[in-house]
């Protein structure tokens, strides 16, 4: 009876529904850490699967143990050195006041009546190498600040906030979900940069105006997070700016290794020869690209301490710390996408599917918002999908457009049905003083608005455009 139903067509959906399943019920239901249900649910795809790379003659469990653990690091040897960067990056902007000074920048240029566009702006920058939850942290006294002062909007400053900082965190490279994603669908790193910021833009600020409309609707004041006082977040926003880096200076962590990395991808279109194109292969390389942003954020917070670059050793070891956890996780989730790929899943979907004119853009999406709304993490979604999704593409499918849109797809999938078993949901919580209902009808609703622009967004492009991004 087993050999025959390992034997069928069909048993490559039911390995790949136990393993989801498994993850699923790992995380939301017993509680055990992503990083852990990712590892014992790759292994479990391995044994499962009738064949795997290298398991002639070798006993079949101990080479799905091996492949995975080779995946696991093949996958974090993509991605360790970039994201360890980024939380460098991120905090060094935080203590050296170089994110403070960007958000002042954008509120003056743009004046307090538009200060929802500017906190919009702030936080789509900010959460390129910045976990979201930490630029929440940031911003959100900011917010309250703005709605002390003006004796409104606090619930439009609050979703503005929300919006630009969940759109890169699932849209642009190298916040870990976005870049294990373009490690597994074989994507250029600087053209899907350019794609998140891109498509990107339309979400986020269909955000910021679903959030006045829920401003509108909604009677919620002013609100003090738990520890924080009005008077606090007065003093904190009170600094001098003679106090704080340069607005060009503070930009230039971030924006220098976009540049880099884009300005490289693009000059391959027109020609690979060359001195300079040599140079810039260095330079626009991600690890050198985000290396040489590091140093500038690690000299901007020594010069504002006023102390060597020696002395801030013990700055990087928590953001160091931070990226650790996430290296685990998506480096777990890199090695559960391969073993799916490795179980035939790819081949089973792709014939099945084959002339059914059912959009793979719709069924990333959809994959996407059912694993997020099932054990709560945007992360976890998007590697889990793009594994899944890589393994149809990666076996003769023909895609009409650039897979770009599919990275896209599973981006705006994973913002769907934030709730209670989200993390986000809870920092949003707390930080903002909403009740639980009130963040269920504003967050959890704002996201999945969002989410299904970006669904339409990425239908439409993709049919007009269909290989604007390579």
């Amino acid at each position: 009876m087993i050999p025959f139903v390992f034997a069928s067509t069909s048993w490559p959906f039911a390995v790949l529904a136990l393993g989801i399943l498994f993850v699923i019920v790992a995380i939301a239901v017993f509680r055990i850490h992503a990083f852990i249900s990712l590892i014992l649910a790759s292994v479990l795809v391995g044994a499962l699967s009738t064949s795997l790379p290298g398991a002639d003659g070798a006993n079949h469990i101990v080479t799905a143990i091996g492949l995975t653990m080779t995946e696991f690091g093949s996958t974090a040897g993509k991605i360790a050195w970039v994201i360890a960067l980024a939380a460098i990056i991120g905090v060094c902007l935080m203590e050296s006041g170089a994110a403070d000074r960007i958000v002042r920048g954008m509120v003056r240029t743009l004046g307090e009546q538009r200060a929802g566009v500017a906190l919009v702006l702030c936080s789509f920058f900010l959460s390129v190498p910045v976990f979201f939850d930490t630029v929440f942290f940031l911003l959100i006294p900011l917010a309250q600040a703005l709605a002390f002062r003006l004796g409104r909007n606090y619930l439009y400053f609050v979703m503005a906030v929300c919006s630009g900082g969940v759109v890169t965190h699932g849209l642009v490279p190298p916040t870990p979900g976005p870049l294990v994603m373009v490690e597994t669908l074989n994507l250029n790193l600087g053209f899907t940069i350019i794609a998140g910021v891109g498509l990107g833009l339309i979400p986020a600020f269909s955000g910021l105006y679903f959030g006045k409309w829920l401003e509108g609707r909604l009677d919620i004041g002013v609100r003090e997070s738990p520890g924080i006082k009005i008077a606090d977040i007065e003093a904190i926003v009170s600094k001098e700016d003679d106090e704080l880096p340069s607005f060009f200076v503070s930009m230039l962590p971030v924006a220098l290794p976009v540049f880099l990395i884009a300005l490289t991808s693009f000059l391959g279109i027109w020609s690979t020869e060359g001195a300079f194109y040599d140079v810039m292969q260095v330079l626009g390389n991600k690890n050198v690209a985000m290396f040489l942003g590091t140093l500038i954020a690690l000299s901007t917070l020594a010069k504002q301490r006023g102390v060597s670059l020696r002395a801030l050793g013990d700055t990087m070891e928590g953001p160091l710390g931070t990226a650790g956890m996430i290296i685990l996780i998506t480096s777990a989730g890199g090695a559960f996408g391969a073993m799916i790929r490795h179980a035939g899943v790819g081949d089973a979907i792709s014939a099945v599917s084959e002339n059914s004119g059912f959009s793979l853009i719709l069924m990333a999406w959809l994959v996407a918002a059912v694993l997020k709304v099932a054990q709560g993490s945007g992360t976890v979604s998007m590697i889990t999908t793009s594994g899944i999704v890589a393994a149809i593409i990666g076996n003769g499918a023909d895609l009409p457009y650039s897979p770009i849109y599919l990275f896209a797809a599973i981006a705006f999938g994973s913002q769907m049905g934030s709730w209670m078993n989200d993390s986000g949901f809870w920092v949003v919580c707390k930080l903002s003083g909403f009740t639980e209902r009130e963040t269920l009808k504003t967050w959890t609703a704002l996201l999945a608005f969002m989410g299904v622009v970006g669904l339409i967004e990425v239908l439409i492009v993709s049919a007009i455009a269909p290989n604007l991004f390579g």
